[in-house]
């Protein structure tokens, strides 16, 4: 696996990471066993950068991370999040961004993964009732205390980055990034360069849309979350599948699968960028890895771009209630 480096401060991490979250919730049944193995397959394979959060499963990711990296830690990059609140019945209560809460989620979070330090700690959503400056510097004291390495921060606007980045150096910004979001070049990603932070990419398959595993809303199971999501409902949904039809006829050309095509094309994207598709199965992961192996031509990107351009996706990624804690 090639490596990548996040923001200025030296965070050398593999080209691609592994998203955990879909293990514990929102993307239909939950399978530990096979999970674990996922991991642990992932550690073998050089996909070192795990990503879960504190609200993924109310707290069981982080314990299943815990439990599949047990003997491993030497080997593991381990990035988690707070912010998003829920209570025991999973039930969203909002973002919390004081001080004092973010100390109590880094250490639940430590105790939940079984470990002392955490490689990159994210903000998972910017609270717009506290100053940003006052949670990255609760976030900066748990670097200095030795229980978190590097900062990080999640669905921010460029402005809140920049005052972010006063108080402390934020490694890495994670964002949703792939050939159907493509909102973050107009800004986003540009502030992100100009203040040396690296990028990481999320949902770099648009919530497995770009597979080209779904022909219809039915193909997703009755509880998964995606149904929610206006991009996989009605006109929006058939709309779309042409993104995945113009991905499947280079994909067959090229002799790859549409998913490696899409993942390649963000790696393409810049070497500040790191994507970290999410699966809870090793056939999936390892079709991923192989993705970092494909080289795409000026001519490919050409044709991806056409594909897919920018604001070419039709609905929102999120219904409107999420919409409104991003990118603040």
């Amino acid at each position: 696996m090639k490596i990548r480096t996040l923001g200025t401060q030296g965070f050398r991490v593999p080209a691609l990471g592994l998203g955990c979250m879909g293990m514990s919730e929102f993307y239909g049944v939950r399978d530990d066993e096979e999970s674990a193995a996922t991991i642990q397959r992932a550690l073998d394979l050089g996909v070192t950068l795990l990503d879960t959060a504190d609200m993924y499963g109310c707290g069981h990711n982080e314990e299943l991370l815990g439990r599949a990296i047990a003997g491993r830690r030497e080997q593991v990059l381990l990035a988690t999040k707070f912010g998003n609140v829920r209570d025991v019945a999973g039930k969203f209560l909002g973002v919390n961004g004081r001080p004092e809460y973010v100390r109590a989620a880094c250490e639940a979070s430590l105790r939940r993964l079984g470990v002392t330090e955490i490689d990159l700690y994210y903000q998972h959503r910017v609270d717009p009732a506290v100053p940003i400056e006052e949670t990255v510097g609760a976030m900066s004291e748990l670097v200095q205390a030795g229980k978190v390495r590097y900062l990080g921060l999640s669905e921010a606007a460029a402005g809140t980055i920049r005052r972010a980045a006063r108080v402390h150096p934020i490694t890495a910004l994670q964002t949703e990034y792939s050939l159907w979001t493509r909102d973050v070049e107009a800004e986003i990603l540009p502030t992100c360069r100009e203040l040396g932070i690296g990028f990481v990419a999320y949902s770099p398959l648009g919530r497995g849309f770009l597979t080209g595993s779904f022909q219809k809303t039915d193909d997703l199971a009755a509880g998964d979350w995606r149904r929610q999501g206006p991009r996989f409902q009605g006109e929006n949904f058939e709309r779309n599948l042409a993104i995945v039809r113009g991905l499947e006829a280079l994909a067959q050309r090229k002799g790859c699968q549409p998913a490696q095509l899409a993942l390649a094309w963000v790696l393409a994207q810049g070497d500040d960028i790191v994507p970290i598709p999410g699966t809870k199965r090793r056939r999936y992961l390892e079709e991923n890895v192989a993705a970092a192996a494909i080289t795409l031509t000026p001519a490919e990107l050409a044709e991806l771009n056409h594909i897919a351009p920018a604001g070419g996706t039709a609905g929102m990624r999120y219904p409107e209630w999420s919409m409104a804690a991003v990118n603040r």
